[in-house]
């Protein structure tokens, strides 16, 4: 049998995925509970929010639909956008983004609270550029963001990856933490499975355009 002929394994159409840790802030204790207590009072009091969310089957509540705009109506989540900011430009630079000299702009930001066994299926965020989120309260047993190829609605035949290599799988959790920031492109599918903790899981989520 002779010999295989030298080759060479060439990596194509890379996905990136931004990961920071917000938590080196000073203060940042004092902060992270004034905003864990920002997104509960919105909740108590959100009642189109809360309508939304039952209404879509959400369990838990989301300010997606009602209250986009909170830097305009809390002073703590100016404070998060002020801290986002740099490392969306960041992240939009390091992926290369021809953005012909302009700096991504938040387009939306809201609040997601998920209950033990609440799920955010799967889903993209039209109409931006880059979208995130933010981990306020991520308890013992909660949900990882789980992140989808995008190849894999065109994938026909192909059988399953052998589990090991991440950058070879179908789809990847990724845990955060309190603290963590993580950012996509938007037209990247993702979703929350269900939340095992026996606490909600809090989080505020944004989109730039």
């Amino acid at each position: 049998m002779s010999k295989l002929a030298p080759s060479e394994l060439t990596q194509l159409f890379v996905t990136e995925l931004y990961r920071a840790d917000l938590s080196a802030q000073p203060d940042f204790d004092v902060f992270l509970e004034e905003i864990d207590d920002a997104c509960r009072a919105f909740a108590d009091e959100d009642e189109a929010g809360q309508t939304w969310s039952q209404t879509k089957g959400y369990l838990g509540y989301t300010s997606y639909a009602s209250l986009p705009d909170l830097p305009m109506r809390a002073s703590v989540f100016a404070d998060l956008k002020a801290m986002i900011d740099p490392h969306v430009a960041h992240f939009a630079d390091q992926i290369d983004l021809d953005l012909g000299g302009r700096k991504p702009k938040l387009d939306s930001m809201w609040i997601n609270i998920l209950e033990p066994m609440g799920h955010h299926s799967g889903h993209i965020h039209p109409h931006s550029i880059i979208s995130g989120t933010f981990y306020v309260h991520v308890p013992e047993g909660a949900s990882a963001l789980r992140l989808e190829d995008p190849r894999l609605p065109l994938m026909m035949n192909a059988p399953l990856r052998k589990p090991g290599n991440p950058m070879r799988q179908s789809f990847v959790p990724v845990q955060p933490q309190a603290g963590t920031i993580l950012l996509w492109e938007s037209w990247l599918r993702h979703e929350v499975p269900i939340n095992m903790g026996d606490d909600v899981r809090i989080s505020v989520s944004f989109n730039y355009g």
